[in-house]
């Protein structure tokens, strides 16, 4: 494993947790679910690449990384797994491509939530 390629990772999330930031504070909420699920998708690849030496390179190796380190590790990766699924599909699926936002509150929550997904991802990374 490349432990700069997977600092490299984490920093490409921040900045892309920025961004959503930015978005959603301008209101555009479209542009920053997709961003904060860009974010969770780097994190979650960070995370990956820390646990098997392969990044995903594609969103269904990224799936299917997940699920992985769901079965062979811990209680905490259940949850990170419940969580990458959802913001797939409620900040890229439903937000971006369906442009259906609502109920707002709940996509400004994870969209808000996606510095904790980072943060969580990047301790398990460190403890790998």
């Amino acid at each position: 494993m490349s432990p700069d390629r997977v600092r490299e990772l984490f920093d490409d999330a921040r900045e892309l947790e920025s961004l959503a930031t930015n978005q959603l504070e301008a209101g555009d909420i479209r542009d920053a679910a997709e961003k904060a699920w860009g974010a969770t998708k780097r994190a979650a690849d960070a995370l990956i690449l820390a646990h098997t030496n392969e990044e995903p390179r594609t969103s269904g190796q990224s799936g299917r990384g997940m699920r992985r380190l769901r079965g062979a590790k811990s209680e905490g990766y259940v949850d990170l797994y419940n969580r990458y699924f959802a913001r797939q599909a409620e900040l890229h699926g439903n937000c971006f491509y369906d442009n259906n936002c609502e109920p707002v509150e709940a996509i400004e929550a994870q969209i808000r939530e996606t510095s904790e997904f980072i943060q969580d991802c990047q301790r398990r990374a460190d403890a790998s």
